[in-house]
């Protein structure tokens, strides 16, 4: 083991990879109950989606580990499974295999772009301001994504607002959970954000917010090749293609770029170790997942948990793979810890984001401003690959305009030239 995930190498531990497997796969085991709870609102059946969200994540994150040796997990991206359901399904009126296929050819895609090394070269091409930034947005995306599940942030006259009753029921649990988690942090307690998210169910059981799922323990079957090929000449196929493509490629490039710099692996030369490898795994887990009923798979931002507790190798991702595998059997157990014994860890991981922050050049205007957009569109915006478009947009017109084009790569400049076209395409 020591010799294949090179553990001494980057300084790590059997112990440490997998308590932070374990950490990574309860922050993200949400999805094992939301993917299929959205995608049935398209006509698909639960518990098919289910099996397929928990094969499709199993499959990708054992690539992750054992190709690409990084500590990352991988699952159906949200988002794209409401893009799927609500605009594709309910909005446009196809049916759920039109959108399946037009996510396996999005697959298909994305195997042929990393085996020509050009989605590499895209996070490669990265500035070294923006990477910063994209951690950190990152961080305080997940952890607004933590107080949402929570209950503690909610639809607002102000689009979003506080939850009057933020100190009751599931909201208060999580509060409890965060001042628990942070406690333990402060005493540093190995394993954490774990012991916090087991305290914290404990503690929901009493308020009535942990619940015993139910269900059966027999692994339900998922669906297989469910496609509709008729429609794939059509403009709308192509559209419906082009966006399961463009936000999985940078939500997947901001989450690799965010989570490799916290756990210190981005190289002096801006690369990140085995990414090639790395976008291999989810290119198959969207291949495969489209195959098996679901919809995009993508790195998940909730890797990160198990980067703040130390996984730095694939010995994280495999005890991830493995959990999903066992999920199968155990989906009445995994679904019945609540989203509020999970949030304070996605909390407590924005804290330990944002320490790339301070990294950022915040004198030099045509980094500053690029890097801010960057991180406060993530969050508004609710999206990833928003975050990086405003970013990559802001940076080189502010280059270009002040006469700094040299700091402009060429590969910069082909992934400006895609976000205009994303802009113009969106506009007709």
């Amino acid at each position: 083991m020591e010799k294949f995930f090179k553990l001494k190498e980057r300084k790590t531990t059997v112990k440490t990879e997998v308590m932070a497997g374990i950490t990574t796969f309860l922050t993200m085991a949400y999805i094992l109950a939301v993917n299929p709870g959205i995608l049935s609102d398209a006509g698909m059946d639960f518990s098919k989606v289910f099996a397929a969200t928990a094969i499709a994540s199993a499959i990708a994150t054992l690539v992750m580990a054992l190709v690409a040796n990084l500590p990352f997990a991988l699952a159906p991206g949200m988002g794209l499974n409401a893009f799927l359901a609500y605009t594709v399904v309910l909005g446009m009126g196809y049916s759920w295999q039109f959108a399946l296929t037009a996510v396996f050819v999005e697959g298909i895609i994305f195997l042929i772009l990393t085996a020509v090394n050009i989605r590499e070269a895209i996070v490669n091409s990265i500035p070294p301001n923006l990477k910063k930034a994209i951690g950190v947005g990152i961080g305080l995306f997940i952890a607004f994504i933590g107080m949402q599940n929570a209950g503690i942030i909610v639809d607002g006259a102000t689009l979003v607002a506080l939850n009057g009753d933020w100190f009751k029921g599931a909201p208060g649990v999580a509060m409890i959970g965060l001042v628990i988690t942070g406690i333990l942090l402060a005493h540093k307690v190995n394993g954490a954000l774990l012991i916090g998210i087991i305290i914290t169910t404990i503690i929901g059981i009493p308020f009535g917010i942990t619940k015993y799922a139910g269900g059966s323990f027999v692994p339900p079957a998922p669906y297989f090749f469910p496609f509709e090929f008729g429609n794939i000449l059509s403009l709308d196929f192509v559209v419906v293609m082009f966006t399961f493509l463009f936000v999985d490629m940078f939500d997947t490039v901001g989450t690799l770029i965010g989570c490799a710099t916290k756990a210190d692996m981005v190289q002096t030369d801006g690369s990140i170790p085995n990414c090639k490898e790395a976008l291999f795994a989810d290119a198959i887990g969207t291949t495969a997942g489209a195959i098996l009923g679901t919809s995009t798979v993508t790195t998940f931002v909730e890797s990160s948990s198990g980067v703040v507790e130390g996984g730095r190798t694939g010995l994280t991702a495999l005890v991830v793979a493995i959990l999903f595998a066992l999920s199968l059997f155990l989906e009445p157990l995994f679904g019945s810890i609540p989203s509020a014994a999970t949030a304070p860890a996605l909390i407590i991981v924005g804290v330990m984001m944002m320490s790339p922050v301070k990294e950022i050049e915040w004198n030099e205007m045509t980094e500053a401003i690029p890097a801010f957009l960057t991180i406060i569109f993530m969050i508004v915006a609710y999206s990833i690959a928003d975050g990086i478009m405003f970013g990559i947009l802001s940076f080189v017109l502010l280059k270009l305009f002040t006469k700094k084009t040299k700091d402009i790569s060429m590969m910069t400049w082909v992934v400006f030239g895609l976000f205009v076209l994303k802009i113009l395409f969106g506009a007709l």
